[in-house]
């Protein structure tokens, strides 16, 4: 209890009210943010399921063109073609403010190749290698992005959790402690006050 933290006088109870004021005014933030934080979490949930969902149907599909020009070309002929590649995808790491939470914002560069920029001669091979390119260019695309979506949604759980234990300490903690404490003092004050009053009586008859 904070009750040994103050004497009873009015002036610490003005400075205890205003106190008690200000943690409340802060634990409605507090739950404000909370709340925000809770909606924007299940808008970036709704967004990393329907990614996911994506990744698994394009992982197939790539899956599927890559047996088919190991089919037509031989494993050799694709592994021949992967190794032709003349310009590596790269990452560029940036961030963005999501709700006061820095989150990392990725752009990946050269990751979708045109026919001519993949390396391997078109005459030398099939169609076939370039459904399967194609396919998992698209795949590491939505990868990238999931990646993303998946740091950002970590990053506010996190938030939301430390926003909830501030929240829950003044509520059921602090508010309540600095609400007995200016309760306390004030029955104090009050106590005071008869006391001197019967004393003023008493002086006064005799």
């Amino acid at each position: 209890m904070l009750l040994q933290q103050y004497k009873p006088t009015r002036s610490q109870l003005l400075q205890l009210r205003r106190t008690r004021r200000m943690a409340e005014r802060g634990h409605r933030l507090l739950k404000l943010k909370r709340d925000a934080l809770i909606v924007e979490f299940f808008r970036v949930l709704d967004r990393a399921k329907t990614l996911r969902s994506n990744l698994a149907e394009k992982y197939k599909v790539a899956e599927q063109r890559l047996v088919i020009a190991r089919a037509i070309e031989g494993s050799l002929g694709v592994r021949s073609a992967a190794l032709a590649s003349r310009e590596v995808p790269t990452l560029d790491l940036k961030t963005k403010n999501v709700m006061g939470i820095i989150v990392p914002k990725i752009d990946a560069k050269s990751v979708r190749k045109k026919l001519e920029d993949r390396g391997y001669g078109v005459i030398t091979t099939s169609a076939r290698i370039d459904e399967a390119a194609e396919a998992y260019e698209a795949l590491v695309e939505d990868i990238v992005v999931a990646a993303e979506i998946e740091t950002t949604m970590r990053r506010l759980i996190e938030e939301i959790e430390k926003v909830k234990r501030r929240v829950n300490a003044l509520e059921y903690r602090v508010i309540p402690e600095l609400k007995a404490t200016e309760a306390f003092i004030r029955q104090r004050l009050e106590e005071m006050e008869r006391d001197n009053f019967m004393r003023l009586k008493r002086f006064k008859a005799t």
